[in-house]
């Protein structure tokens, strides 16, 4: 459920702010609203935090199990980092410098050992030698006035020296080789490898003192804990509105908040304690209300997953924790499929919840989550006889008895003939999967409407929910003729004298008009109707966005039939690997990759279609936008 809460607004003496909020903290009931904040001390604590962030990030690599964590306090924490981020900024020039030397030792390459200082040395004997590389075509034709001496020569060009001898026609010939001089390095090759070696040398002495400091990574995290609440407190401290009471400077501070309703007495009786002006209210729509989820035990265990995606009800909207997680669970199974995969994901999960229960440490929710999803395929594996991407008849006998026929790969060629067919017309087992498909969109596509017309159950806009789970419902047949076998569920279809064909029409058709007529209503039909009209074009497509929606539930067999073929592909290259003993740990190394790979592409298969379903299509039929933000008390815990 979404826990009920009060807006509240509270008046203080402009005086009294620190001392308020500090009380307030202590008391951590009151989810404040959001203020700008502003002050040289608050620009001053955000500069501090992101310093501590960018050591932590430094050292962060470098922490390990084996270093011991040193309790330093904020103060020296601070210092620490000053450190840790001088180094590193040291480090970067150094690293520039040294991608700087690399380009220019690669410039040289092909020049040998070069001196600028030898050949200033010459230059001032009279002796005037200059650096080129030119073409070889260019380089051949130059006439006998230049005096050159070449260094290196490849197929396309030369680099040389040119000496300079006071010959006649020797300076015209230097002015037209101007575009091919090479520029003289700024020191030598062998300085500037020497250079390259002393900053290689204190770069590692710069990682070193910076891995000196990873005792103090758990320090550092206190410390922006810290950091973070004085920047969370004086955001409020300095956000206040202020109201000038008269010309003396007093003055009153004002700011809104939100409390659970069941703690709205605590905060009046400390608001009366210290004579602070108090209005508690009911939120409106209009405001920016903050959800806080309370639910039992096991209905909790998806809170990982929803944090996970960052999906967070609007306070006016709807808690489906307990529809998510039990759809999500059906879907993960159906999406994996293997009841191997769920053996192993279940194995895993049982060792890490047996060492933190060894540990005495608290079970994660997460271990507990991915628990039940082993189990949730390892239950889809046994009714659909899907094991290790195994054929049926490489399994026992007992394992293939305990799925349900209609849906197991073990009467995978089976036609299956309704009753009402007298046997002229059947059904294969993938078409049984993708009726069991489309059957879950019905399922949950019902409960959202449901759930929205027992919010207007006082209302007649009621109708307008009731004409959408009409539409719904004859949609759901249309989708079987149409996507499964339209002989099997033809429109012509008559069933214990009801003509069943004509019945999904009739409801779709009754359905739309219902929700036409009612689906707007706030109290005037005609204007219902009206506002229907004015949206004529969403209204129509909101059909055809029904028969996608439960449509788009047949993902859940593709994707769990690509992994099985995957997984049977895989099997297939490594079994005749184990019929030579040499290659057999060739054999294992492929099935453990092969198996492990798919896995991981049927994780991403849940999070792209099996989430999609519930927080899209499900949604969307709920009318929510996932709007809200969770209820966070202004408070003085610090995480360790």
């Amino acid at each position: 459920m979404i826990v009920p809460m009060k807006k509240v607004s509270l008046i203080i003496m402009g005086d009294k702010k620190s001392e308020t909020l500090k009380k307030l903290r202590r008391l951590g009931i009151l989810h404040i609203e959001s203020v700008e904040g502003s002050g040289k001390k608050l620009e001053e604590l955000k500069e501090r935090a992101a310093l501590l962030e960018s050591a932590l990030f430094s050292i962060s690599e470098k922490k390990n199990k084996k270093i011991k964590q040193e309790n330093i306090s904020a103060e020296k924490a601070v210092y620490v980092s000053n450190e840790i981020v001088a180094l590193e900024n040291e480090k970067k020039l150094c690293s520039a410098e040294k991608v700087s030397l690399a380009a220019e030792l690669d410039r040289l390459s092909g020049w040998g050992e070069l001196d600028p200082e030898k050949l200033c040395s010459l230059a001032e004997k009279g002796i005037d030698i200059s650096l080129y590389e030119m073409p070889v075509k260019e380089y051949e034709n130059l006439g006998e006035s230049v005096k050159t001496l070449s260094i290196q020569k490849t197929k396309a060009s030369v680099k040389f020296l040119l000496i300079r001898s006071g010959a006649e026609g020797e300076n015209e010939a230097v002015d037209l080789l101007k575009a091919y001089r090479f520029e003289m390095p700024s020191a030598s090759t062998a300085e500037i490898k020497q250079k390259t070696e002393s900053l290689n040398n204190r770069i590692n002495e710069i990682d070193e003192k910076i891995s000196s400091y990873a005792g103090c990574a758990d320090s550092i995290k206190k410390a922006i804990s810290l950091c973070e609440k004085e920047i969370e407190f004086e955001i409020y401290a300095t956000g206040m509105a202020n109201e000038s009471l008269s010309a003396d400077g007093k003055s009153v501070a004002y700011f809104t908040g939100y409390v659970e309703e069941e703690n709205l007495a605590q905060l009046k009786k400390t608001a009366k304690e210290n004579s602070w002006g108090l209005l508690a209210e009911e939120p409106t729509e209009e405001d920016n209300v903050p959800t806080k989820l309370k639910n039992n035990k096991f209905v909790s265990l998806i809170y990982p997953l929803t944090d996970f995606l960052g999906t967070v009800p609007g306070y006016f909207e709807y808690d489906i924790s307990g529809w998510f997680l039990g759809f999500i669970l059906v879907f993960f199974g159906i999406i994996f499929g293997d009841g191997g995969y769920g053996i192993f994901i279940t194995a895993v999960t049982g060792i890490l919840i047996a060492k933190s229960l060894v540990s005495k440490k608290k079970v994660p929710p997460a271990f507990l989550l991915i628990g039940l999803f082993g189990l949730s395929t390892i239950l889809w594996g046994t009714l659909t006889c899907t094991w290790f991407g195994l054929s049926p008849e490489q399994l026992p006998e007992w394992l293939q008895k305990l799925s349900v026929p209609v849906i197991s790969n073990v009467y995978a060629d089976r036609i299956w003939y309704p009753p009402w067919t007298n046997g002229e017309y059947g059904l294969t087992t993938a078409q049984n999967l993708q009726i069991f498909c489309f059957s879950l969109a019905l399922i949950q596509l019902t409960v959202a409407h449901i759930k929205v017309a027992a919010r207007n159950r006082k209302s007649i806009k009621i109708l307008g929910d009731i004409g959408s789970i009409m539409q719904l419902i004859g949609i759901f047949y249309v989708v079987l003729s149409f996507v499964v076998n339209a002989e099997v569920f033809s429109f012509g279809l008559v069933l214990g004298g009801i003509p069943v064909g004509t019945a999904a029409l009739v409801l779709v058709i009754a359905g739309f008009v219902m929700s036409f007529v009612f689906s707007n209503y706030e109290g005037n039909i005609i204007k219902s109707i009206l506002e229907s009209l004015k949206n004529i074009v969403s209204v129509l497509l909101g059909v055809v966005n029904v028969f996608s929606d439960i449509v788009s539930y047949i993902r859940l067999w593709a994707v769990g039939l690509a992994g099985a073929a995957i997984s049977a592909t895989v099997n297939e290259l490594a079994g005749p690997l184990f019929g030579n003993f040499m290659f057999m740990i060739i054999a294992i190394v492929l099935l453990v990759f092969g198996h492990g790979l798919n896995m991981i592409l049927n994780v991403l298969s849940v999070i792209v279609h099996g989430i999609r379903l519930n927080t899209l299509e499900f949604s969307s039929h709920l009318d929510m936008s996932w709007s809200g933000h969770k209820f966070k008390p202004f408070e003085e815990q610090i995480e360790n």
